[in-house]
């Protein structure tokens, strides 16, 4: 599920769709399955959010209480009590103050972020400044509004709830690939310390950001491994069998716009499946 804007009367249909026709497992059971060599089950399904806003905590947690759904809630570190803004947010709201300017036009986003993306940290927070001060926007201190993010005292409630699990998405969200490994595991283990304090509690699981194929190396697949982590999810869309490598899994991306039909073929595979098929007779990306 991506982490957008919610409409609680669409997520609450969404939900009945999957109270109907699916199972709800917590992640770490679909990895327990895993590792003993087992199917994850016929219509299972495992809700995960990323990175740290205040909507879910506001928007989506309520929900889950109502349906009594597990999710896990990947966040970052340095996000949670408004240290640090994501980076990728700090776009977003650059091009929501400054939408006629060519680079941040919603056309050019998406090249805007691959470019990015292959920047060093250091690199590309300079573009982004850059950027600012070509548009004269000034960037709050605080993310606030839609991208603020949850406190500690939020992520220790939810966790304690025994519904939602919570999740590194790393300390400052770096594309790992930008990064040396010596970075990759000072984010690793520093932000799954820094959440471990925070929500007093173990943190067993990672999501990689961005998360497609492009965005990290198998040497940092090994350091998720290696720093204790149960697994690690993807960006690459794709279902969930018993042949999963369980610190690459992938999932399939719903953003907040699908309606229930739209939702219903993510769910169930249809629109997944029929991407494929056009792959294969190259009529799609």
């Amino acid at each position: 599920m991506e982490n957008g804007a919610v409409d609680a009367n669409l997520l609450k249909e969404q939900f009945s769709l999957i109270d109907r026709h699916f199972r709800v497992v917590p992640l770490r059971e679909l990895v327990e399955h895993l590792q003993s060599g087992r199917s994850p089950g016929h219509n299972s399904v495992v809700l995960t959010i990323d990175d740290g806003r205040r909507n879910f905590y506001e928007d989506v947690f309520p929900v889950l209480k109502e349906f009594r759904f597990p999710a896990t809630f990947f966040v970052v570190s340095r996000f949670i009590g408004a240290q640090e803004w994501i980076w990728t947010d700090k776009v977003l709201w650059l091009s929501e103050q400054s939408a006629r300017t060519r680079e941040l036009s919603i056309s050019n986003l998406d090249p805007l972020f691959k470019t990015l993306n292959r920047m060093s940290p250091v690199e590309r927070d300079a573009r982004i400044n850059a950027l600012a001060a070509e548009t004269r926007a000034h960037i709050p201190p605080s993310p606030a509004g839609k991208y603020a993010p949850c406190s500690w005292d939020q992520l220790r409630e939810m966790s304690d709830s025994g519904l939602v699990e919570i999740g590194s998405h790393t300390k400052t969200h770096p594309i790992l690939s930008s990064i040396s490994d010596a970075e990759s595991c000072c984010e690793l283990n520093e932000s799954r310390a820094e959440i471990e304090r925070g929500i007093q509690g173990k943190v067993a699981s990672f999501c990689f950001p961005n998360g497609s194929l492009e965005d990290y190396r198998p040497s940092q697949v090994r350091q998720v491994a290696e720093a204790g982590y149960t697994c690690a999810v993807t960006a690459v869309s794709d279902l969930v069998d018993d042949r999963a490598d369980r610190y690459q899994l992938p999932r399939i991306g719903i953003g907040p716009e699908a309606d229930v039909l739209g939702f219903s073929k993510m769910l169930d595979g249809v629109s997944h499946y029929q991407q494929k098929v056009a792959r294969v007779l190259g009529k799609g990306p």
